[in-house]
């Protein structure tokens, strides 16, 4: 009785190392086939490109510069605004220090908005005179700042449109894609006469990329838009305040600074 048991249960041990190894040989089988398939995978981007007429290459070609410049305008954008928040702050520990307002200008950048301001309000005071002397003073030293800062902003704000256009018709242009694709795959379709699911799901998958790619390109347009008119509006708040700063100041010292 004991000898079958043993015999019994090296039997069942025997089936159960045989079974496991038939698994593993099974799934190591299938994720060669599986690897192999994706390999022969003959859709996707290049296949877009390779077997693509001209309009379907020049829809790509125009998302990826669309892309392009998106993010350069981004990255532009950003490095800029942070050389604006970095000038701020100087001007906050340093400029009303100074023994004029003309000594604290020279020690900013030339390319300093802050400095630009402070150049054409001074401008201003001292141009107040002829004709302009008919002008209140009060008045011709706002208006000149308040341009001056008008300049700026449309300064910072450069750029920010093409955002815009490119978040809002990007996907416009990767949908006029898909569109000509499945145009052609149908009528492909229709002339071999074969409509079979491996010669459709292949053709229009391969179409649906250009949506993708056209939601992949507006996407970082419309978030890196909100992001940067936010920095702007920042920003923007310090430019503003400074002038305020600047036009009590040339009040009182009566436009002699």
């Amino acid at each position: 009785m004991k000898m079958n048991l043993v015999r019994a249960g090296g039997l069942g041990l025997a089936v159960l190392l045989l079974s496991t190894v038939s698994v593993a040989a099974w799934a190591q089988t299938a994720s060669v086939a599986t690897t192999t398939e994706a390999l022969a995978n003959p859709y996707g981007i290049q296949a877009i490109w390779a077997q693509g007429d001209l309009v379907a290459r020049g829809t790509l070609l125009i998302l990826v510069l669309m892309s392009m410049a998106s993010w350069y305008v981004i990255v532009s954008k950003f490095i800029e605004q942070a050389r604006v928040n970095k000038q701020s702050r100087a001007v906050g520990d340093d400029f009303w220090k100074g023994a004029s307002i003309r000594q604290s200008a020279d020690k900013l950048e030339v390319t300093s908005p802050y400095r630009f301001i402070t150049d054409k309000g001074l401008e201003s005071a001292s141009k107040h005179d002829g004709m302009l002397g008919a002008i209140d003073f009060n008045t011709w030293v706002t208006m000149s700042i308040q341009r001056a800062m008008t300049n700026v902003q449309s300064r910072l704000q450069e750029g920010l449109s093409l955002l815009a256009t490119v978040g809002s018709t990007a996907p416009f242009v990767g949908l006029f894609g898909t569109v000509w694709g499945i145009y052609n795959a149908l009528v492909s379709i229709g002339m071999s006469g074969q409509a079979s699911i491996d010669k459709v799901a292949g053709p229009v998958g391969e179409s649906l990329i250009m949506t993708a790619i056209g939601l992949a390109v507006a996407v970082p347009a419309v978030l890196g838009y909100n992001w940067l008119v936010r920095r702007n509006k920042v920003a923007m708040e310090d430019v503003h305040a400074f002038g305020n700063d600047l036009h009590a100041v040339l009040l009182a010292t009566a436009g002699k600074p």
